[in-house]
């Protein structure tokens, strides 16, 4: 087998990543679980001439030389893949992550309604977080997409590496990636302010000088979309406070608060009978209310903000998750397990907490399917076992 036919059928089982490491036959992902491919298990040199066959010259000497690399490769017409190459103690592995190469809609998305207000904004910053597959790089593409379908904007993007591409429409669009276009995210931000940008998109979010820079880049009449690898919405305030020194945090709150326009938090959920998976959304909305408790180093009350906030589009994570449940797109099983990844338990500690946001303790007012989910993902077909049994995928 080759690298071609595995990204083949990746694609033909609708899956988001393909996993290749030593000593294991190739796995991949599908809403959100496991496969394993019926082949013979993969050597480190298999993999190498792999990952060789789609790498350029340069690439191959940046892997050899720093034993990891993150690139992005396409295949036809038909979608592109983020690859991540790296070394382990048994040799070469990678994982390539699936890209559309059609930019979805926030309609087909069904993402909240406020999702389309961030978009509209002359300036400001707006984050999008969540874990690792959790759809981040989607969200922030339609909301691209938007202001390329209906405003005459110059939108730069500076990502590691570039994932959705965007043909320029009304606006102009300019896509910057890590290592081949630009050193570093804080020097293509340095550069962006004197690009004449209207919308900057900043890929990740990593170090101080990154988020000081795009805090700068928003107070000065920038709209910036960021992400960050958290799992909601106060715990993102907090994480950028907490990248910076004490002697530069109250300076960062006043930035902050000055700048925020919105976080909003998301998760994927498995669809109740299988056949995809559903958006959750914590959404946090930078009111003036917002605004003064980040400012006075208030964090911890932004969750009952938040709670108290629907007038503005607000909506916390529990709400989001209940109103899947009660509209059955997921069960009861998947609500219990997000709820508890939410509240930070792995275990049955919180059983109590979330058996009364399941419905045991006070009813939840029920939420538009537009303010809770973020539409299905195409179902597989051939999904049948776990990585650890005797069957799986056949190739």
């Amino acid at each position: 087998m080759d690298i071609l036919q595995l990204l083949r059928f990746a694609i033909q089982n609708n899956a988001s990543d393909l996993h290749l490491s030593p000593l294991n036959a190739p796995i991949i992902r599908v809403h959100g679980d496991l496969k394993r491919i019926k082949a013979d298990a993969l050597q480190s040199d298999d993999i190498r001439t792999m990952l060789y066959s789609v790498m350029t010259e340069d690439q191959r000497a940046d892997f050899e030389r720093e034993m990891e690399l993150d690139f992005a490769v396409a295949y036809g017409e038909k979608a592109r893949f983020r690859v991540n190459a790296f070394t382990t103690r048994t040799g070469t592995a990678a994982v390539f992550r699936s890209i559309p190469s059609l930019v979805p809609t926030m309609a087909e998305l069904e993402l909240p309604p406020v999702m389309r207000r961030f978009a509209d904004l002359e300036k400001g910053l707006v984050l999008v977080t969540g874990p690792t597959g959790s759809g981040k790089s989607t969200t922030l593409a339609s909301l691209i997409n938007h202001i390329n379908e209906n405003e005459g904007r110059h939108i730069i993007t500076i990502e590691d590496p570039v994932e959705f591409f965007h043909t320029s429409k009304k606006s102009l669009v300019n896509h910057r990636e890590l290592g081949a276009d630009t050193k570093s995210f804080a020097r293509a931000l340095k550069s962006v302010l004197r690009e004449d940008p209207d919308v900057i998109l900043v890929g990740e979010m990593r170090d101080h000088e990154t988020i000081s820079l795009a805090l700068t880049a928003a107070e000065t009449g920038h709209l910036v979309f960021g992400t960050l690898h958290s799992s909601s919405a106060a715990k993102t305030i907090d994480r950028i406070i907490d990248t910076f020194p004490t002697g530069d945090k109250e300076m960062i709150r006043a930035m902050l608060a000055s700048s925020l326009q919105g976080v909003v938090a998301q998760s994927l959920l498995k669809k109740a009978g299988g056949g995809g998976r559903v958006g959750a959304f914590e959404i946090l909305v930078g009111t003036n209310a917002v605004r003064n408790l980040i400012r006075e180093n208030q964090v911890a009350q932004l969750y009952s903000m938040i709670q108290t906030g629907s007038r503005y589009g607000m909506l916390t994570m529990e709400d989001a998750i209940n109103a899947l449940l009660e509209q059955g797109l997921v069960d009861k099983d998947e609500a219990r397990r997000a709820l508890m990844k939410t509240s930070g338990n792995s275990d049955d500690s919180d059983d109590e907490h979330v058996s009364s946001a399941l419905g045991g303790g006070k009813r939840q007012e029920p939420v538009s399917r537009k303010a809770a989910a973020m539409g299905a993902r195409g179902g597989a077909a051939g999904a049948t076992e776990e990585p650890g049994s005797d069957e799986g995928y056949s190739f």
